[in-house]
C-alpha cells in the first residue's frame, strides 16, 4: 500500500460551485450550499482535497490558463473565509474541437480520462485506494473509476443528467457535497 494519505477529488462546477456554462467571471462564482462545510470536514479528517476540472473556456479562447488559476485562487479565498481550503487544483485546458489550435488535442487529462487524478496522486503522494472522486456527472464517475478510486455522484449541478451519459453507476450517491462528505467519512470510519 502507498505511503500517501487519501484524497477527495472534486469536480468544480455543479459540485462545489453553482453550474454556470463556460464560467469565466469571478463575480459569477457562487459556492453551493454545504460545499464549504463539506470541504472543512475533509480538511479536518486529514484528507487532501484536490479539484479536477475540465476548462473548455481556455480551449475556446474565452479565458486564459492564468485567468482559470485566478478563478481557483478566488475560490480558495472564499473557502478560507469559511475555514476550509482546497489543497490543489488540476485543470484540463484541452478540447478535441478547440477553437484555439494549440489546445486542440486528445489528451489524457481531459475527463473522463484519469490523467488529472493520476498526476495529482503522483505529485501529492496520494493513496488512491483510500480516495474518492465526487462530481455531478457520469463523466466524473467514469473518471474516478478509470483512476481506481471510489465514486460519489452528487445531485447538484447536472445531478447525473449530464449530456455525456456514460454507463458508469457511482459507488455512492449523495444529495450534495456535504452529504457526500458524511458518506465518505463514514465509509472510511473517520
Amino acid at each position: 500500500m502507498p505511503d500517501g494519505r487519501g484524497a477527495v477529488f472534486l469536480d468544480r462546477d455543479g459540485t462545489i460551485i453553482r453550474q454556470v456554462e463556460l464560467l469565466h467571471k469571478v463575480e459569477e462564482m457562487r459556492l453551493l450550499p454545504g460545499a464549504a462545510e463539506a470541504i472543512r470536514l475533509f480538511n479536518g479528517a486529514g484528507l487532501q482535497v484536490v479539484v479536477v476540472t475540465n476548462q473548455p473556456v481556455v480551449a475556446r479562447g474565452i479565458s486564459s490558463e492564468v485567468e482559470v488559476a485566478e478563478m481557483h485562487e478566488a475560490l480558495n479565498r472564499k473557502l478560507q473565509k469559511r475555514t476550509a481550503h482546497i489543497d490543489a487544483f488540476h485543470f484540463c485546458p484541452h478540447h478535441p474541437n478547440a477553437t484555439l489550435a494549440s489546445y486542440r488535442v486528445a489528451c489524457e487529462c481531459r475527463k473522463p480520462n484519469p490523467g488529472m487524478i493520476l498526476q495529482a496522486a503522483a505529485e501529492h503522494d496520494i493513496d488512491l485506494s483510500a480516495s474518492a472522486m465526487s462530481g455531478d456527472t457520469t463523466q466524473d464517475m467514469l473518471t474516478g473509476r478509470r483512476a481506481g478510486v471510489k465514486t460519489i455522484l452528487v445531485r447538484t449541478g447536472h445531478g447525473g443528467h449530464d449530456p455525456w451519459q456514460y454507463d458508469c453507476p457511482p459507488d455512492m450517491s449523495a444529495v450534495n457535497l456535504l452529504d457526500a462528505a458524511h458518506l465518505w467519512l463514514k465509509y472510511l470510519d473517520l
